[in-house]
């Protein structure tokens, strides 16, 4: 959140007037709200040169790799230059010595200039400062603590990028000069208001209510636009005295925000240089600790008309009253007095600073709801949504209870976790915790590898001393001194005693350990630690606030932040995608940005061990991502999930399949020659629904027929007894034969390529052949009792028809294998094992083309879900006349193409793993409504009913899958419209066959005719059919 030590401007005060918030909501949200909604994609009238300061050069290099980041994002303009310089020497030099900081900077980068600051317009936010009332914001910085807005392209915010949206209009209203803003306040207004023609410095103001002014700093306006004079933490009485309040009792209230113009930049920058050039001894004697000169004290003061050199040696400094400070005072009031301090009062405007760990939980947590015009939220970027409690990129277990109006932030709370009221974790991993109530745990890397967390009230003020008996806790700190008699040289060596400087904090090995020291620090705070205990933690290695922040690893803090945030979004996209949502809407939880290396290796961790149905969604969703975004990981491009999404398909089916593979070491071949003849089948309703994992997730349901084509059963395949110990396979269509000798040359089944592999994995699927394991095979013959020889073919149909021939084919081998044995099998036990047979050939897809050869009929076939899928089929009984009628108006016309060598069954399976809407919608109604409603009105001879719903399935399959037609299909049915009342195709389409229903009247012959007429020696023709 916004975090921050209080330096005497208006910070959150819960007796702010209400009438502020009144034209928060009302007003400005109409100026600021375009900023806000269009932040990740704003045209900048930009700024040439953004400075930050910093503390140090741990905290600078931290600033830094946040700016690095998001340019390397495309999160901020990349034509402007950014630089981020820590105080000279890690000293601190004061607001006013980093600011001359950034005019040597700018000076040494254009050497050749002589009007350095002419033409350019610069940004400094001066954001360094220790965070003492704030400390979990020490290490980072206040500049990138967080704020309680989830930015459009899914990031949460932080004060630096609201600054990049509440700034992104003020460079339109300047032609040169600096701009310097306060790193914790963050101001917001319409930046028309500016006025930028002045020469010297301008303040930025805001009205506020004389009650919250007499709080904080205020200008006294000399009438003319100009500053007369600085009133800070004056009463209400003198305020209306000295005139600084007007009719509406309101005053000009401080921002911290300061515009310069280039000359008196210029004037400045001639405190520290000789001939133009940067003076290094003059540099460091506004540049030390000594002076610790102020930009608000003492570069300003001089500004004032009415400010006095008597008065402005006795203002208050930043650090202690010293000679290096009078002296540099005196040499800013001889260059500045010639300059004035323009006013400029902004209204409406928003002003938010709050200065303690208090008012922090009390904007989030509790009064939230007055910034939502902001689009602010009390859950930003977080696991779980809650009313009662507030949580920013944090990760929060569905068993954890968190109490009311507690504050999470960058944290894992998980299992049993227990946060009390009112309490604020920050940058700890917590598991079967109990928090007490209002306090602060803040986990904190260090350099050494070590881990600190601390732990103090959320009412402390880490500036309270021993000597005021500050609270500390549940207690003060001189009474935990005393209750246990802790020597004070335990606590402080050489420092303050305040608890910002107490060794308090045991340096542990492991963040669970300093946890749970964290909590016995508070157990010692209450009173209820026992001897040993205490006696423990003051053998330890313990460390304070100050010197942990000092002592921080700020990269590891950010690597923590970044794994968290990408943890939480990759939790929320799989919560997502497990409820069903069309995988495009599910990665809109990333926002606009693209999938980063850490969400692929989060997401593919997170796959590998997901239950099957998430884990190929998983795949399939990062896999869509990666072929949109055309990125690659460890260089591997979209298709390694791809594939890993449907192997994992396949491996399933597979391990499920060869299950009920039977074991024949008991078989003997009982017959010289078997020959097996079936049908093809045509599908009619419910395609798709029999094809995994559809059917394995929701059962299937589907409604085909047998059908001969030409006056023969096209299937066909021989087994015969061979004298000789070997196998011998035959492809009658290719023309293909081939003898085999050993075990491995069949268990070699897998290449589609192979003409023999439907042959290999029918020996296999059967039983007669292990399936891995090694083995003899004369062995094996001659325990069958002679060789084997195996011949298939399927007469007059070419490949790509989309009758499902293949499958058939199968069913062909396994049946004849069965009855060459002298096994009776059933054709349920048939079915099962051409399944397990089609998965050893890794050709598996679904299973109603077996089926729909292996049993003669119309028939409904259904499994329930479940990888095993007990396939459950009902013959239809169609009235005898209704029967004659649909043979009679029955054709099927080949297209005269092979179906396109595209991935079919990607695309439709992809379609429906990935959510699809369309293919969701046409799946349900495929399978709940259309085959079903098919056998009602067949069952009842309704033929003409049965041909609608035959059109209603064509357009559903294209819905599913566009492919299912091209333009010679669209062609032929076009150039039929007038014979035919339904259309459909055969298999997936794209190619094969088609089939039609004629009109009542319309013979095939005559659709012949008309289809030769058209389409000539293309190859299409009405085949003769009929049902088996």
């Amino acid at each position: 959140m916004l975090k921050f030590q209080n330096i005497g401007r208006i910070k959150y005060d819960q007796q702010t007037p209400k009438n502020k918030k009144l034209i928060s909501s009302s007003v400005l949200p109409g100026l600021l709200g375009r900023l806000s909604e269009k932040h990740s994609q704003i045209q900048f009238y930009q700024m040439g040169l953004y400075h930050l300061t910093a503390s140090n050069e741990d905290q600078a290099s931290s600033f830094r790799r946040q700016i690095d980041r998001r340019l390397e994002l495309g999160q901020l303009p990349a034509a402007t230059k950014y630089a981020v310089l820590p105080d000279p020497d890690g000293k601190r030099v004061g607001s006013g010595g980093a600011t001359f900081n950034v005019l040597r900077y700018l000076a040494e980068q254009h050497p050749d200039e002589e009007h350095v600051f002419s033409e350019k317009r610069i940004l400094v936010i001066h954001s360094g400062g220790d965070s003492k009332r704030v400390p979990q914001y020490s290490a980072e910085g206040k500049l990138f603590s967080p704020v309680p807005h989830e930015l459009p392209d899914g990031r949460a915010s932080t004060l630096f990028d609201e600054f990049m949206i509440a700034m992104s209009g003020v460079p339109s209203r300047m032609r040169e000069g600096m701009l310097v803003l306060s790193g914790d306040v963050l101001l917001l207004f319409n930046p028309l208001q500016i006025d930028a023609q002045f020469s010297g410095a301008a303040a930025v103001s805001i009205k506020e209510p004389v009650e919250t002014g007499k709080d904080h700093g205020v200008f006294l306006n000399d009438g003319n636009g100009y500053v007369k004079n600085f009133l800070h933490k004056q009463t209400e009485e003198t305020l209306r005295t000295v005139g600084a309040v007007n009719e509406q009792g309101t005053v000009d209230l401080d921002t911290g925000a300061i515009l310069m113009s280039a000359d008196m930049l210029q004037a400045l920058y001639g405190l520290i240089s000789s001939n133009g050039k940067p003076d290094e001894e003059k540099f460091h004697n506004f540049t030390n600790e000594q002076a610790r000169v102020s930009f608000y004290g003492d570069i300003l003061y001089p500004l004032a008309s009415d400010s006095t050199l008597e008065q402005y040696y006795k203002e208050q400094p930043e650090g202690s009253f010293t000679e290096e400070l009078h002296q540099c005072r005196t040499q800013l009031w001889d260059v500045l007095r010639q300059y004035s301090l323009k006013l400029l009062c902004l209204s409406p405007a928003q002003f938010i600073h709050f200065g303690t760990t208090r008012e922090l939980r009390q904007l989030v947590a509790e009064e939230i709801a007055d910034y939502e015009f902001l689009n602010w939220s009390n859950q930003v970027v977080s696991t779980l949504n809650a009313t009662n409690y507030a949580t920013y990129q944090s990760y929060i277990g569905h068993r954890a209870m968190i109490g009311e109006h507690a504050y999470i932030e960058d944290s894992y709370v998980l299992d049993e976790t227990k946060v009390g009221n009112g309490s604020i974790l920050s940058g700890v991993k917590l598991r079967n915790i109990i928090v007490p109530e209002n306090v602060v745990l803040h986990g904190l890397p260090l350099r050494n590898g070590k881990k600190v967390v601390r732990i103090y009230g959320v009412l402390d003020n880490p500036k309270g001393t021993l000597e005021q008996d500050a609270r500390f806790l549940t207690t003060t700190l001189q009474k935990m001194v005393d209750i246990y008699n802790i020597p004070e040289e335990q606590l402080w060596m050489e420092t303050a005693k305040d608890i910002w400087n107490a060794n308090l904090y045991p340096v542990c090995d492991t963040l669970e350990e300093a946890v749970q020291w964290a909590l016995t620090v508070y157990e010692i705070a209450d009173g209820t630690a026992n001897k040993e205990t205490v006696e423990e933690w003051l053998a330890c290695e313990r460390t304070s606030l100050c010197a942990s922040f000092n002592a921080a690893d700020m990269e590891k803090v950010l690597w923590w932040q970044r794994k968290l945030e990408c943890r939480i979004l990759c939790r929320k996209f799989i919560d997502i995608l497990t409820n069903g949502t069309y995988y495009k809407d599910a990665l809109t939880v990333f926002g606009a940005r693209d999938i980063s290396k850490d969400i692929y290796e989060t997401l593919m961790e997170d796959a590998e061990g997901a239950e099957f149905s998430l884990k190929i969604r998983i795949y399939y969703a990062l896999s869509r991502a990666m072929k949109q975004q055309g990125v690659q990981f460890e260089g591997r491009s979209y298709d390694h999930p791809e594939s890993l999404c449907f192997q994992t398909i396949q491996q399933e089916i597979y391990g499920e399949a060869v299950k009920g593979l039977p074991d024949s070491s008991q078989y003997r071949i009982a017959k010289d020659r078997v020959d097996v003849k079936l049908p093809v089948r045509v599908n009619w309703g419910g395609g798709w629904t029999d094809t995994p994992p559809y059917c394995n997730e929701n059962g299937g349901v589907v409604l085909n027929a047998a059908i001969s084509l030409g006056g023969i059963l096209p299937v066909q395949i021989t087994l015969k007894k061979l004298p000789e110990y070997h196998v011998e396979f035959e492809s009658q269509d290719i023309g293909v034969k081939g003898i085999v000798h050993t075990v491995a040359e069949i268990q070699d089944c897998h290449n589609p390529y192979d003409s023999f592999a439907l042959h290999k994995a029918a020996l296999i699927a059967t039983g007669i052949i292990p399936l891995s394991e090694e083995a003899d095979l004369t062995e094996i013959l001659k325990r069958l009792g002679g060789g084997i020889y195996l011949s298939t073919q399927v007469i007059g149909i070419p490949k790509g028809s989309g009758l499902g021939t293949s499958s058939i084919l199968s069913g062909a081998c396994v049946k004849g294998i069965f009855e060459f044995l002298g096994q009776e099998k059933t054709n349920e036990e048939i079915y099962q094992i051409v399944l397990g047979m089609e998965q050893i050939m890794s050709t598996g897809g679904g299973w109603q083309d077996q089926v729909g050869g292996l049993t003669n009929g119309i028939k409904l076939i259904t499994t329930r879900p479940g990888m095993a899928q007990k396939i459950m089929v009902e013959e239809i009984n169609v009235p005898e006349e209704a029967m004659a009628e649909l043979q009679e108006r029955f054709a099927v016309i080949y297209t005269g193409q092979r179906r396109l060598a595209r991935n079919l069954l990607r695309d439709v399976v992809g379609g429906y793993i990935g959510a699809r809407p369309e293919s969701v919608q046409a799946l349900k109604e495929l399978l709940l409504e259309v085959a079903v409603l098919m056998k009602f009105h067949l069952e009842r001879g309704e033929i003409d009913a049965f041909a609608e719903l035959l059109n209603q399935h064509w357009e559903l399959s294209k819905q599913l899958d566009s492919g299912s037609t091209n333009t010679c299909i669209d062609q032929i049915f076009v150039s039929s419209e007038d014979l035919i009342d339904a259309r459909f195709i055969s298999g997936a389409g794209g190619g094969g066959f088609l089939m039609v229903l004629l009109k009542k009247g319309v013979t095939k012959e005559q659709l012949r005719e008309r289809l030769l007429e058209i389409f000539q020696d293309s190859g299409v023709d009405v085949w003769e059919s009929r049902f088996v």
